[in-house]
C-alpha cells in the first residue's frame, strides 16, 4: 500500500495530468483570478507591452499610441498585474518541466525556425487584431460573454483548417533526415544523471519560490502583485502538467480528427462560464467586452493559420520554451513583433476602418444571464459534437490521404 501511495505521488508530481482534468482546474482557477484581481487571464496584451517597451527605446511616442493606451501601457512588467503573472507563469512551466524531468535543449532546423518566427508573426497580428489570443477571447472571453469571441473562434478553427493546409505542402514540410540506425539508437541515450537531478533541482526552486512569496508578504509588497504570481504560477504548472495547447485542440481536428484536447477546451470552457457567470451576477464588471467586427474574424483567421505554422500558440510556446524546445523561443519572439507591427498600424487606419464602427456586444446584457448561458451552453454542445463526429468518422486530412 505504502509502494502504490509512493507511486501515485511519483507519477502526480513527475507525470502528465489529464487534459480534461487540466483544463477544468486552469477554468476554476481562471476564474477565482477574474473574482481575486478583476483581471482577465491573458498574455499576449503583456506580450505588447514588451514591444512598447522596446518601441520607447527606440525613440516611437508611446503615450501618443492608441493602442497602448487602450491596453494601459504604463510603467513596467515588475509592476503590472499581467506583467508579474507572466512570469509567474514561466516559473510555474519551469519547475514542473524540471520536476517531470522534461528540460533538455532541442535545436529545429533553420526551416523550423523561419516557420516558428513567421507563424508567430501572424499569429501575433492577429491575435492583438482581435482583442485577445486563445486565453483572452476563447478561454476568458466567452466565459464574460463577449460576441466578439465567437467571431474569434469561428476564425480560429477556419484559419487553422488552412494553416494546416499550408502546412502538409511539400515545400513546407521539407525532406526527412535519415540517420544511421546505430548513431539513432546512441542518440537516444538520456544521460542518465541529468535527467535523475532535476527533480530535486525543481524541488529547490519551488522552495525558493515559496520562502520569495513568504518573504515579500512579509515586507509589505503590494498583495495584488503577489497575488498574480501566484496565480500565474498555478497557470503555467498546469499548462506544462497537461501538455495544454490550444494549436493542438484545432489543428488535430483537421488533421487526425483527434479530439482529445479539443473536448477538454471545452469542458474547461464551461465549468469557467458558471463559475465567471456567478461573479458577475454579483456586479463583477467584465473586462474582455471588445467590438465584434470584421477585425474579431479576420484576427481569429490570421491566428489560426499562424499558430499551425510556428507550432505553438500563447500558452504552448511559454511552457516548450522553458523545455528547452529552442523552436518555441522564436514563436514567443514573432508573437511580440507581430503584436508590435499590430500597434504601429493601428492608428493608422486598422481602428478607424476595421474596429470603430463595430458594436461592443455583451450577451448577458442582450439576452440577460439565463439567456447569455443557454446561448454559450447550446454553442459549446455544438463545437462538442462536431469534434466527437470529426473523431468517431475519422474526418482527418491524414485519414483522407490514406484512404
Amino acid at each position: 500500500m505504502v509502494q502504490g501511495f509512493k507511486r501515485y505521488v511519483e507519477m502526480a508530481v513527475c507525470g502528465f495530468w489529464s487534459p480534461v482534468f487540466s483544463l477544468v482546474a486552469l477554468g476554476v482557477l481562471a476564474a477565482f483570478y477574474f473574482s481575486a484581481l478583476g483581471a482577465a487571464w491573458a498574455v499576449t496584451g503583456e506580450f505588447t507591452r514588451w514591444g512598447g517597451h522596446f518601441l520607447h527605446w527606440v525613440g516611437f511616442d508611446t503615450n501618443a499610441s492608441g493602442y497602448l493606451q487602450l491596453i494601459h501601457f504604463t510603467d513596467s512588467p515588475l509592476t503590472r498585474v499581467d506583467g508579474v503573472m507572466v512570469i509567474g507563469m514561466f516559473a510555474g512551466a519551469f519547475i514542473s518541466a524540471l520536476l517531470g524531468q522534461n528540460v533538455k535543449l532541442r535545436f529545429p532546423s533553420k526551416r523550423r525556425i523561419l516557420q516558428a518566427l513567421a507563424g508567430g508573426i501572424l499569429a501575433g497580428f492577429g491575435t492583438r487584431l482581435a482583442m485577445g489570443c486563445n486565453l483572452a477571447a476563447l478561454f476568458t472571453g466567452i466565459p464574460q460573454f463577449s460576441f466578439h469571441t465567437w467571431l474569434f473562434t469561428l476564425g480560429t478553427i477556419v484559419g487553422t483548417y488552412f494553416g494546416v493546409k499550408l502546412s502538409l505542402l511539400s515545400w513546407m514540410q521539407g525532406k526527412p533526415k535519415l540517420v544511421a540506425a546505430e548513431q539513432a539508437v546512441v542518440s537516444d541515450i538520456k544521460p542518465s544523471a541529468y535527467y535523475r537531478y532535476q527533480p530535486y533541482l525543481g524541488g529547490i526552486l519551488l522552495a525558493a519560490c515559496l520562502v520569495f512569496v513568504f518573504a515579500e508578504f512579509k515586507a509589505s509588497y503590494p498583495f495584488k502583485l503577489l497575488l498574480a504570481i501566484c496565480f500565474g504560477f498555478g497557470f503555467g504548472f498546469l499548462i506544462q502538467k497537461g501538455q495544454v495547447c490550444f494549436t493542438s485542440a484545432f489543428r488535430d481536428l483537421w488533421l487526425t480528427g483527434r479530439s482529445t484536447m479539443a473536448k477538454a477546451l471545452i469542458w474547461g470552457i464551461a465549468v469557467q462560464t458558471l463559475i465567471t457567470a456567478y461573479y458577475l451576477m454579483q456586479g463583477m464588471a467584465p473586462n474582455v467586452i471588445w467590438w465584434a467586427g470584421p477585425a474579431a474574424l479576420v484576427g481569429g483567421i490570421l491566428f489560426g493559420i499562424g499558430i499551425v505554422v510556428a507550432g505553438g500558440c500563447e500558452t504552448g510556446w511559454m511552457y516548450r520554451a522553458v523545455e528547452g524546445q529552442v523552436q518555441f523561443w522564436f514563436v514567443g519572439l514573432g508573437n511580440i513583433i507581430g503584436a508590435t507591427i499590430l500597434v504601429l498600424a493601428w492608428d493608422g487606419g486598422v481602428y478607424q476602418s476595421f474596429i470603430e464602427p463595430f458594436p461592443r456586444i455583451n450577451l448577458a446584457q442582450e439576452l440577460g444571464f439565463p439567456g447569455a448561458i443557454l446561448a454559450t451552453a447550446i454553442l459549446l454542445a455544438g463545437l462538442y459534437f462536431w469534434a466527437d463526429w470529426r473523431q468517431k468518422h475519422k474526418k482527418g486530412f491524414l485519414y483522407r490521404r490514406d484512404a
